[in-house]
């Protein structure tokens, strides 16, 4: 059964969290794109590492996934629809992030 994924747009999500909307935002590129800079907000969960780390995710709150360019935050967010997870993607990425980044 093909599943839908929900898109948000990265003005959507930069919305949210100036609202202090209750999110989780999950960033699926490596350590060294996530040392490039990301969202504050974010927490970094590789793609790669993401079915040994599902249990640090809530289902009870909206995800969203952030790559580069939204499709490993794609790939990712059709995963975490099959366990039931409310899931988003952030479309475009972080070459598309409108807002601050903080570089390590």
């Amino acid at each position: 059964m093909e599943m839908e994924v929900k898109e948000v747009t990265p003005v959507e999500v930069l919305e949210k969290l100036k609202n202090g909307e209750d999110i989780q935002l999950i960033d699926v590129r490596e350590v060294e794109e996530w040392n490039e800079g990301h969202i504050a907000q974010a927490k970094l969960i590789p793609m790669s590492s993401l079915p040994a780390r599902m249990d640090e995710l809530d289902k009870e709150k909206p995800i969203i996934m952030v790559c580069r360019s939204g499709a490993r935050s794609h790939r990712t967010s059709e995963y975490l629809l099959q366990y039931g997870f409310d899931v988003a993607n952030m479309v475009g990425g972080m070459l598309a992030w409108p807002g601050d980044i903080e570089k390590e």
